[in-house]
């Protein structure tokens, strides 16, 4: 028998979530059936998703939704043998029961000196996010100039990176001096911290005084409201999230930039990776590539300890990490 510890939502987040909204639930895995496998969670997810995803999805007393990489130390499926790995999607558990058809095995040759935790970031779904959203969303193009905030998390140091492979200018906005000095590591060509800036607004046009011909949105709220005012005409916006406004208690009431949408006739798409799935195993193929060659960095920010999981997720969302925030059981 196998001991499964679990982190469960014990009461739907009011605000920024707190310490009392989660409880660790311990119990006994019956053995697996046919076509079944016993999984050990190795590297856990921590995402900004999961804070507007829980109150859609979620109701209280659930398992933390959330992805992670897997070692399976039981099987009964042959498709899945003792000692594989794969990508989950059971959450924030120790171990889980699995029918396979949840299951997505990392990549087959996967290389030795590629740490398997890349599979939920830069080799992962945020990889995919950034890819799909710069290609098939923006449609980005040589030569052209990009803005990407929340540049220094998961996805956007992965939108900045594939853009400056594909020849464009990249501007980047982050919430610490550490986080500018990484983007400009990555090459960004201009990076400013929005929190010290005396104007964002200046800062934007300093950084790009001809305007954006794309923007890679992840924050919202005033920081949209701004960016949308420097975009060229015809500029295209990907929204991938909205980090700014995922811990309100009462929705946000701001400036309504339909106006300047019209007058600049800007074309704005929501978007999530999933859309484009069939294209996953071609597209992580060309992440794993791109980071072989060293032209893709891939930083993460790892708490160590199951039991550290609510933890490494408010982390996140007070922007502590610097890449992609990992959880090593």
């Amino acid at each position: 028998m196998v001991q499964a510890k679990s982190w469960i939502l014990a009461k739907h987040f009011d605000g920024f979530p707190k310490n009392s909204d989660f409880n660790l639930k311990v119990e006994e895995l019956p053995e697996p059936k046919n076509g079944e496998v016993v999984l050990e969670a190795v590297f856990l997810s921590v995402d900004p998703y999961m804070r507007p995803f829980s109150k859609l999805y979620m109701k209280e007393g659930d398992v933390m939704i959330g992805t992670q990489v897997a070692k399976v130390i039981q099987s009964k499926n042959s498709a899945f043998p003792v000692g594989s790995h794969v990508v989950s999607s059971c959450g924030w558990r120790t171990h889980s029961i699995s029918d396979g058809k949840d299951l997505t095995p990392v990549i087959s040759d996967w290389p030795k000196d590629v740490s398997l935790s890349l599979a939920l970031g830069a080799i992962g779904m945020p990889g995919l996010t950034a890819l799909h959203g710069l290609e098939d969303v923006l449609g980005l193009k040589e030569g052209e100039t990009l803005l990407v905030n929340a540049a220094a998390g998961a996805v956007g140091s992965v939108v900045g990176q594939i853009a400056k492979i594909k020849g464009c200018k990249v501007v980047g906005s982050a919430g610490s001096e550490a986080k500018v000095a990484f983007l400009k590591e990555l090459g960004f060509d201009e990076a400013f911290n929005y929190k010290t800036v005396s104007s964002l607004e200046e800062a934007l046009r300093k950084a790009s005084p001809d305007g954006y011909d794309c923007f890679f949105e992840n924050v919202g709220g005033h920081f949209s409201n701004v960016a949308f005012q420097q975009m060229k005409n015809f500029g295209r916006v990907a929204v991938c999230g909205s980090i700014s406004i995922y811990n309100d208690s009462t929705p946000q009431i701001g400036i309504f930039p339909h106006m300047t949408i019209n007058h600049k006739q800007l074309k704005i798409e929501g978007f999530q990776d999933t859309r484009w799935k069939h294209k996953d195993a071609e597209s992580l193929k060309r992440l794993m590539a791109w980071c072989k060659q060293g032209k893709l960095q891939c930083r993460e920010h790892i708490t160590k300890g199951f039991e550290n999981m609510p933890a490494a997720f408010m982390g996140m969302l007070k922007g502590d990490n610097i890449g992609k925030a990992i959880v090593a059981v």
